[in-house]
């Protein structure tokens, strides 16, 4: 079969990257607003602002193979690395070669390495940068020109039928077979747009038998959908933080006194929490689809299934707690210079009580 094994690794560098002094930096020109499609979309289906692409040099690992790719700038912070390795082999070599790469270490070293390069030499681009960064990996086995007994493109369901255990071994990177339940789980997520194409998109890898034109589409979604990925789980982390720094000072804000320092610190939750909901619609409005189209369908399945809706949604619960600690914080900022403007208006009427009770001085 002809492969191509590609690799995906992801780092969260900044709050934002401005593409167009990237462009000028790297002398690259700006692209279209793909993705390209293979079958009819409509015109408003691509990256709102296309990320910035500059093709990487051949890389050559310890086990002495060599992959060429390209690295991408995003424009909500994240800088990824796709490299691709082609093979001719088997279905026993694909799971051995799908096995050992999502165990492989030295790819993700060099792969931070190389980022750290280019992001030192667009280091004016990188808009509140991350003093560490968060990364993922994702790997895609792409297969194409398999026919049938009659010389034609092989279908997509006698694929499934035949080498569905294998599939299922290939997108789990196991090298033994699975339980029927575990290959079940795995080979749900199957989507065809033709009868001579299939994806299978899992956790950790996503398995695609299409054209090599085919597939490109459907490798930027998978790698779109891991930066979705990747900026949640920050959002999340940097949630937790905040949150939990708030709680603390809540609890030490029990005297009253102290309570007057919580209009402050309310400004600063609410300052973080309008700054993550922003840059979560940015992300989400990147790159725009039709609800009723395959590649929105195919999307969906693949951010389900990586982890990006559940992320998504402890995001979301965050920002909600975030925002009832805002308004609980200034309502008890409220309270504390409402019983300060009561305290002196009565202590004012006290002395004026005074004064007229002692009556003028002789």
């Amino acid at each position: 079969m002809q492969t191509s094994f590609w690799v995906l690794v992801l780092f969260d560098v900044s709050e934002e990257i401005d593409l167009d002094q990237v462009h000028r930096i790297l002398g690259i020109a700006k692209a279209g607003r793909g993705p390209s499609f293979k079958h009819p979309t409509p015109g408003y289906v691509r990256f709102e602002r296309p990320p910035v692409i500059q093709p990487i040099e051949m890389a050559l690992l310890e086990s002495g193979e060599l992959l060429s790719g390209q690295i991408k700038f995003f424009d909500y912070g994240v800088i990824s690395v796709l490299l691709e390795l082609k093979v001719d082999a088997d279905w026993d070599a694909l799971i051995n070669l799908s096995s050992r790469w999502i165990n492989e270490l030295d790819i993700d070293k060099r792969a931070a390495k190389l980022v750290r390069q280019r992001a030192g030499a667009v280091q004016q681009a990188l808009i509140k940068p991350h003093p560490e960064w968060l990364s993922e990996e994702y790997f895609i086995m792409h297969v194409h020109g398999l026919t049938d007994a009659d010389g034609q493109p092989a279908a997509a369901a006698d694929l499934l039928l035949s080498h569905g255990g294998r599939i299922a071994q290939i997108v789990r990177g196991e090298l033994s077979p699975l339980s029927p339940g575990e290959r079940q789980e795995v080979l749900h997520s199957s989507m065809s747009y033709y009868p001579s194409d299939l994806l299978v998109a899992g956790w950790t890898a996503a398995f695609i038998y299409d054209t090599p034109e085919g597939a490109g589409s459907t490798i930027q979604l998978l790698e779109y959908a891991n930066t979705q990925l990747l900026e949640f789980r920050y959002y999340d982390a940097a949630l937790t933080c905040v949150l939990a720094k708030v709680y603390r000072q809540i609890e030490r804000k029990n005297r009253f006194l102290h309570r007057w320092g919580l209009a402050a610190e309310a400004n600063q939750l609410n300052t973080i929490r309008l700054d993550v909901t922003e840059l979560t619609e940015r992300m989400d409005n990147s790159i725009k689809f039709l609800s009723d189209m395959f590649y929105a369908r195919a999307y969906r399945v693949a951010a389900g299934k990586i982890g990006v809706t559940d992320y998504r949604n402890l995001v979301d619960q965050k920002l909600r707690t975030a925002a009832e600690l805002y308004h609980s914080m200034v309502n008890e900022f409220h309270q504390a210079r409402a019983f300060v403007l009561e305290f002196m208006v009565v202590a004012i009427l006290i002395i004026d009580l005074i004064f007229l009770f002692r009556g003028p001085p002789h």
